[in-house]
C-alpha cells in the first residue's frame, strides 16, 4: 500500500515539473492589438520566421494531420537539423486547415524563437519541412478552451465566422470565400485544464483601420 501511494506521489509530482518546464519562458510571437471585441481580436503580427510541416492528403484528419506534423517539428527542434541545434518550445503550434477541391491539407507549424530568426537552422531534409518567413500581417483571432479535436473545430470556425460576418457586414463575401483557416494550440497535451486555443485568419489587405 506504502508503494502505491509513494508511485503515485512521483507520478504527481512529475506531472507537476513538466507543466512548470513547459509553461517556464515559453517564447511566443510578438503582436500588437490592434482592435478588440468581446470575441475577436485583430493583432498585428511582426515579422517572424516558421518551420511548417505539410500533412496533404484529403482523407487526412484534423487531430491525425496535427499529430504527424508535430512528431516531425519535435524532431527538428531536438537536433535533426543541418546545425544539430536544440531549440527550445515554443507557442502556439499552428494547424493550418487549406481546403481543397479534393479534401483538405494541412500545414503543422513551429514558431522559431527570435534568436536564430534570421537565420533559422535548416531541417533535415528526410522531414520534409519548410522555412517560412512571415511580414508583419493582421490577424483576426476568436480563443476557445479545451482541446482542439475533429469534433469541435469545425464549430469553432462556423462560430469565428459568424462573429466576424456581424462585426464587418460589408465584406461577408470576403470572409465566405476564405479556404484556409489556422488553428493556434498554446498548451502540451498533458495540460488539462485552462487551456487555450484560438482560430486565426489573416485579414491584412481587407482596409481594415490600422492593417494594409
Amino acid at each position: 500500500m506504502e508503494s502505491k501511494k509513494w508511485q503515485r506521489l512521483c507520478l504527481v509530482v512529475a506531472h507537476c515539473i513538466g507543466l512548470l518546464a513547459f509553461s517556464h519562458a515559453i517564447e511566443s510571437p510578438q503582436y500588437k492589438i490592434m482592435h478588440s471585441w468581446p470575441d475577436i481580436e485583430v493583432r498585428m503580427y511582426k515579422e517572424s520566421s516558421w518551420i511548417s510541416a505539410p500533412v496533404r492528403g484529403g482523407d487526412t484528419s484534423f487531430e491525425n494531420s496535427t499529430k504527424s506534423g508535430f512528431h516531425r517539428l519535435y524532431q527538428y527542434i531536438h537536433g535533426a537539423n543541418l546545425n544539430s541545434t536544440k531549440i527550445m518550445m515554443t507557442a502556439p503550434v499552428l494547424t493550418n486547415i487549406n481546403q481543397t477541391e479534393n479534401g483538405s491539407d494541412y500545414y503543422v507549424k513551429f514558431y522559431v524563437p527570435e534568436k536564430y530568426e534570421a537565420a533559422p537552422p535548416l531541417p533535415s531534409s528526410a522531414l520534409n519541412l519548410q522555412v517560412e518567413k512571415w511580414r508583419t500581417n493582421c490577424i483576426a483571432v476568436r480563443k476557445f478552451s479545451g482541446f482542439a479535436k475533429d469534433e469541435n473545430v469545425r464549430t469553432e470556425i462556423e462560430a469565428f465566422l459568424t462573429s466576424l460576418r456581424n462585426l464587418w457586414t460589408g465584406k461577408t463575401t470576403v470572409f465566405e470565400d476564405k479556404y484556409s483557416f489556422t488553428i493556434a494550440q498554446y498548451n502540451a497535451s498533458f495540460h488539462l485544464s485552462g487551456r487555450l486555443n484560438e482560430v486565426w485568419m489573416n485579414v491584412s489587405g481587407l482596409e481594415i483601420e490600422g492593417c494594409y
